[in-house]
């Protein structure tokens, strides 16, 4: 495997108002210099027809959403034949290659240092925030036992559970909240895991959060709740399930009357 371009390929962005965002599903341009992004943002707009959401329990980079990875050509798939050396692996940093999912070599940078696991880059993301982000699930499961704290958040209050959540990864969802973070945390913009991952329409994901105790009633900045996103966004799948969890939360709060 082709290592991608080292230095700045993870690169986070606020999205413009509602007014300026196109399909909710794209993952959006390429940064001018290449550059990978991940794109946080609760504003609704009208979504084209898709097809139905993928299987994100297992976790893939690919699974329609606004993190990806770089699609930069190779000098000879450009049939190009002379050209620069590319970039090594040894050249990634460690957050890079968390996000890559390359552990042999993110073993070795951990051996360097005990503080390197929590180590945040210049935007605060720590290894297990960005291995969260791109849905690399073995790699999480490396970090939290190598003692990755998933209770840190970024300098915008991103976490490792909101970013897994814009993506849809269920199973990373789930190892997360079993180490007790804040499920209903929230970021710059007042979004939440729920939030975000209404937003995706990760119809799995609501379902994982919900029944682990999401708040329904929490609004983003936007002024839109789990529910309002979903209406707005046209997600009748969400919209389904966040039905079916009011009514079971309805029915379970019902006390039969003593009998006289």
């Amino acid at each position: 495997m082709e290592p991608t371009q080292p230095a700045e390929d993870l690169i986070l962005t606020q999205l413009p108002p509602a007014s300026e965002l196109g399909d909710p599903e794209d993952p959006g341009e390429e940064a001018a210099d290449g550059s990978d992004t991940v794109v946080l943002s609760l504003f609704p707009c009208t979504p084209e027809p898709v097809n139905p959401e993928p299987d994100a329990s297992v976790s893939s980079p690919q699974a329609g959403n606004s993190l990806k990875h770089s699609t930069t050509l190779t000098n000879r798939q450009r049939g190009n034949e002379v050209s620069a050396l590319p970039a090594t692996l040894d050249s990634l940093s460690i957050h890079q290659l968390a996000a890559q999912g390359e552990l042999d070599q993110l073993k070795e940078h951990l051996r360097k240092g005990d503080n390197l696991v929590n180590k945040p880059d210049e935007r605060g993301f720590t290894p297990l925030i960005w291995a969260s982000a791109f849905g690399e699930i073995e790699t999480v499961r490396f970090l939290l036992e190598w003692g990755a704290d998933p209770h840190i958040l970024a300098k915008e209050r991103e976490s490792a559970l909101s970013l897994a959540s814009t993506g849809g990864y269920t199973d990373i969802v789930g190892l997360l909240l079993e180490r007790d973070v804040d499920i209903n945390i929230y970021d710059w913009n007042g979004g939440t895991p729920l939030l975000y991952a209404v937003r995706g329409n990760h119809v799995k994901c609501v379902e994982a959060l919900l029944a682990r105790g999401a708040d329904l009633t929490t609004e983003a900045d936007s002024g839109y709740t789990p529910m309002d996103l979903a209406v707005a966004l046209g997600y009748r799948k969400v919209q389904q399930v966040i039905e079916n969890h009011i009514l079971k939360l309805f029915q379970s709060n019902l006390v039969p009357a003593d009998p006289e």
